[in-house]
């Protein structure tokens, strides 16, 4: 019997501990969730008086593809035309309510140099809405997102769809110059016998293969025709780190360091957001997603600081918000390859570096990686040229939302040696 009591005394004791510990841990709990939201309110708004609001309503992209899979019959224009279509369908944006369209493209086709135009018109928008392309390279999209938020600023617009496509599936290649000198010739010559004496320098048998007349283009893509239906990305390769080490480098062989599996591929795909005022967001019942804050470019000698943009213009547009590192609570870098993001990474937390080369007197520092790309990147996902800056931009704005974070810096490098970053503030939700 006492045996009997002493278990149940035991029992009620060890279920008194157990509600006590779980009400601390709740009360805990409640507690660290009190603090990160009185902290997360804590942070100012990057809110500047007498300057409008400028918000990112929403985002798509078409699905990334492999250059010369199932994209390869269509056009660039066809691409931004199905992005801008999503847009319009995910947002219920009446046509006529766009004031304007910008679109980023790195590899022009000829037939269609404006493609905003060819692609505004054939998603169906007004042909009252004017439309221009920019280019800058890898961050052309963001030279468009930033033009539209210049346009919105100075009172110009309240509603502007920014984007980019590029599509390597058919990209322009070119004959010799003495080559082109001569087609476009054959054009005015009038007579069979003044064609001819043009065309008789050339060895028109060898035409496709002397390098004089044209390059030596080597395809190993599979053509896929028909008009499928793409929901998802197909250039993303799991892979161990043994079959990663045995890819040849692509550059400096045989000790280089870039492969295919650390570079981002040839890629397919176009983006699309909705930029707007947010007095004009709100009066057509549209609850943003973000804010776009201070932006800024940078220019660096492309000799040996080609990709290191994000180095450069991190710490200054930190500066121009009034923030530090430390105040972002997500970070979306573009990666070209392993080997740039390393190489910024290792410029950022170099004091040598920031003395020597940015006249500063201590490091930038490193975005923390837990904070960094945590949903992948350019790497993983592709990188068509000219659509990753919204494909980032809008990375940020949604892991903000879901991560409860305030801020977000987008930064990305450039040919040429340019570079970009932006500032994006969640939406209260």
């Amino acid at each position: 019997m006492q045996i009997a009591e002493r278990l149940m005394s035991l029992s009620l004791i060890r279920t008194v501990l157990l509600t006590a510990f779980s009400f601390c841990l709740a009360a805990r709990s409640l507690s660290t969730s009190v603090h990160l939201q009185a902290q997360a309110k804590s942070k100012k708004t990057l809110a500047k008086s007498g300057v409008k609001n400028v918000v990112l309503v929403d985002g798509v992209r078409t699905p990334f593809l492999l250059s010369g899979t199932t994209y390869a019959d269509l056009m660039p224009h066809d691409l931004a035309r199905a992005a801008l279509q999503g847009l319009l369908k995910r947002t219920g944006l009446p046509k006529d309510a766009v004031d304007y369209i910008v679109y980023g493209t790195v590899i022009q086709e000829v037939k269609t140099s404006n493609v905003a135009r060819e692609a505004a018109l054939g998603a169906g928008f007004s042909d009252k809405t004017p439309a221009h392309t920019v280019t800058m390279a890898c961050i052309s999209s963001n030279q468009a997102m930033t033009t539209a938020v210049g346009l919105i600023a100075a009172g110009q617009c309240d509603a502007v769809v920014a984007g980019g496509v590029e599509f390597m599936s058919d990209v322009p290649i070119r004959h010799s110059r003495k080559m082109r000198k001569t087609m476009l010739s054959l054009n005015k010559a009038k007579t069979l016998g003044a064609r001819l004496s043009l065309l008789s320098p050339f060895d028109l048998k060898k035409c496709f293969s002397n390098s004089d007349c044209c390059l030596n283009f080597k395809c190993g893509d599979v053509i896929v025709t028909g008009r499928d239906i793409v929901s998802k990305d197909n250039g993303i390769r799991p892979a161990t780190m043994e079959q990663m080490a045995k890819l040849k480098p692509a550059f400096i062989k045989p000790h280089g360091t870039v492969t295919a599996a650390n570079s981002s591929f040839l890629t397919d795909g176009a983006s699309a957001v909705l930029i707007m005022s947010e007095e004009k967001a709100l009066a057509m019942g549209y609850k943003p997603k973000a804010y776009l804050r201070d932006f800024v470019y940078v220019s660096q000698d492309p000799k040996d600081q080609l990709l290191l943009g994000p180095t450069y213009a991190t710490p200054k547009v930190l500066e121009k918000s009034g923030l530090t590192l430390n105040d972002i609570d997500v970070f979306e870098f573009h990666e070209a390859f392993a080997g740039q993001i390393m190489a910024n990474l290792k410029a950022m937390e170099s004091d040598w570096f920031g003395q020597t080369y940015m006249g500063r007197k201590t490091k930038v520092g490193a975005p923390p990686m837990e904070k960094f790309n945590t949903w992948g990147g350019s790497l993983s996902l592709g990188h068509p040229f000219a659509a990753t800056g919204c494909r980032l931009v809008t990375t940020v704005a949604h892991r903000l939302q879901k991560e409860g974070g305030q801020y977000g810096l987008v930064a990305a490098c450039a040919a040429g040696g340019q570079g970009h970053a932006m500032v994006i503030e969640a939406y209260p939700q």
